[in-house]
């Protein structure tokens, strides 16, 4: 058995200045805890724990490390590495990383792995310049020493860090600027803790948005007004759309690393409370709609579906809210498992679990809103929840390492109605019968599969007024494929893809120009794609012509570092994919 040293144990103080920077006041930069570091690098760091704080540990058979050198490579490890591997590195959509397999690797082979990547889905992180030499050196032996034991966050943290704004009875009553919501985005600015407010329309910039680290999805409430954004280093932030200068109006950190936030839709319970689901700790918290105020943390560690065995980091992926039920619907990664929360009384949660695979990623609606459809990546299935009947309608098979996002409704024209995915490990693009009324013989079946331009794939895309699918592969280890994007016609299937060169179009200098997330506007005739480079490099917004598939306009701009997803506020809210 590997031993370990506790050498230093990293504070878990600072909430109180994480909430300063929201206000835009200057103790943030002068803090404490942190007394060199400016607010701009303290955006990009997040917060002082991130999602790797704990014990440096030194293990024995291990390469040396200093502690600037442990204290570099944690913070690369939560950036980089974690949402696929794990805090406690025993893998998920990655492979696990403990040191009783890194250490048998050895370091040259974790630095090749490491700089090259893989065809699979892991990033070429050297190549692709997002880290130096010496960084990738740093991570090579840290990976080989067990990883830090992360505190936890529990509701007196989390109350410590909640801070509303602008109270609900001082916000607009009313809109007060002449934007055309319905049409606006919001983009994820990675690197900089950031998301840009752009108007569909004129493809200008409203506001860019202090907000967490790296915001992994926007969701809308449900009537429009205001966007949650949730960070990688668990922060949220409630944004009115309403005001004259669309702002923060409440913001709370609900643990050391998350990925998902939701708000309720059922009627009746419109916006009255708000879901959110954390990596570390492994839990979720319901709160209060317009204030963020936590109500309920429940724990998600548990026993696995498969052999029943306990589970120390049970993550919370994608979270979405029923039109059925009074529900949330939550994947938990780790167990595979699915949990419907019914949120009628907060007080008294009643959780009805159903079993499907690991690990449980993302996922999204059917055409018709009653089929909840995600991937369980690891096992290479996708998992279907009848969310009126509330159970398990099918487990269907999705080679390799199916990664949708959201997915992609549509009329096959031999098949009917779909919904489809691609894939992290490899070129399939797999199409799921999901009407088991009109089409009883296909319905939760793989009725056919088309090969993409490679693995590496994040993100397909339609929408119900468009005759293209679009498929990214922004982690294929080939430049050429993740610096394009590949269409399909819909009524002519068979034909292949279409290879449109997006980052050649943005017309950018040096960069991995990774292109990442096709999203439509609220029309549904044009496709915007994120053009991602590396921090210190130019990126864009490439926005195309759904019809003719040509280039319609670029947006350039200082502020956009490191853009990553984009949501158009009418289909997020209404589950357009």
């Amino acid at each position: 058995m590997t031993r370990t040293t506790p050498l230093k144990r990293t504070a878990l103080g600072g909430f109180a200045v994480l909430m300063s920077m929201l206000c835009g006041t200057a103790a943030y930069a002068q803090a404490s805890d942190h007394p060199k570091t400016t607010p701009g690098e303290k955006a990009y760091m997040g917060a002082p724990t991130m999602g790797q704080g704990g014990d440096r540990v030194i293990t024995p058979g291990a390469p040396d490390m200093s502690q600037a050198e442990f204290d570099r490579a944690r913070q690369i490890y939560f950036e980089r590495c974690a949402g696929c591997h794990g805090v406690l590195r025993k893998g998920a959509t990655g492979k696990p990383l403990t040191p009783d397999i890194t250490q048998k690797r050895g370091t040259e082979y974790l630095k090749v792995f490491i700089n090259f990547g893989s065809p699979a889905g892991m990033p070429n992180w050297g190549t692709s310049g997002d880290l130096s030499a010496d960084d990738i050196d740093i991570m090579a032996r840290f990976l080989q020493h067990s990883p830090p034991n992360p505190p936890e966050f529990g509701m007196p943290e989390m109350r410590e860090t909640w801070k509303v704004l602008v109270p609900p009875d001082q916000r607009p009553s009313r809109k007060m600027n002449d934007f055309d919501i319905e049409n606006l985005f919001s983009l994820t600015l990675r690197d900089s803790g950031e998301v840009a407010i752009i108007d569909g329309n004129s493809k200008k910039i409203i506001s860019i948005i202090k907000t967490g680290y790296a915001v992994h999805i926007s969701r809308l409430s449900a009537s429009g007004r205001y966007l949650f954004t949730i960070g990688r280093d668990g922060l949220i932030n409630l944004i009115d759309l309403w005001m004259e200068k669309p702002a923060t109006v409440a913001a709370i950190k609900i643990g050391l690393e998350a990925r998902s936030v939701e708000t309720s839709k059922y009627k009746g319970f419109e916006d009255k409370y708000a879901i959110a689901g954390s990596y570390w700790p492994p839990q979720y918290v319901i709160m209060n709609g317009d204030t963020l105020e936590p109500l309920q943390i429940v724990s998600t560690r548990g026993m696995t579906v498969d052999t029943q065995e306990y589970h120390p980091e049970p993550r919370v992926a994608a979270i979405v809210a029923s039109h059925e039920h009074p529900d949330f619907i939550v994947n938990v990664k780790e167990t595979g498992k699915i949990l419907l929360i019914n949120y009628e009384d907060v007080e008294n949660l009643s959780v009805t679990t159903i079993p499907a695979a690991r690990f449980l990623h993302d996922g999204g609606w059917d055409s018709t809103k009653r089929y909840f459809l995600t991937a369980a990546n690891m096992s290479n299935k996708i998992a279907v929840v009848d969310s009126k009947e509330r159970k398990l309608a099918a487990l269907v098979d999705a080679d390799k390492i199916p990664h949708p996002g959201r997915g992609a409704n549509l009329n096959d024209p031999a098949h009917g109605p779909v919904w489809v995915t691609s894939a992290l490990g490899n070129e399939k693009v797999t199409f799921i019968g999901t009407d088991p009324e009109g089409h009883a013989d296909k319905a939760w079946k793989v009725v056919r599969v088309l090969n993409g331009q490679g693995g590496g794939s994040l993100f397909v895309k339609t929408h119900p007024k468009s005759s293209n699918l679009w498929v990214d592969t922004p982690l294929n280890p080939d430049p050429k494929i993740s610096q394009s994007v590949a269409v399909f016609d819909i009524n002519d299937l068979d034909k292949g893809f279409k290879v449109l060169p997006i980052a050649e179009w943005a017309g950018l200098g040096e960069g991995p120009k990774r292109v990442v997330q096709p999203e439509y506007n609220r029309a549904g005739d044009e496709v915007w794609f994120s053009v991602w480079s590396g921090k210190d490099q130019q990126s864009a917004v490439v926005i195309v012509d759904d019809r003719t598939r040509e280039l319609k306009a670029v947006i350039k701009d200082p502020r956009l570092i490191t853009p990553t997803g984009k949501f158009n506020v009418y289909n997020t809210m209404h589950d357009i994919y």
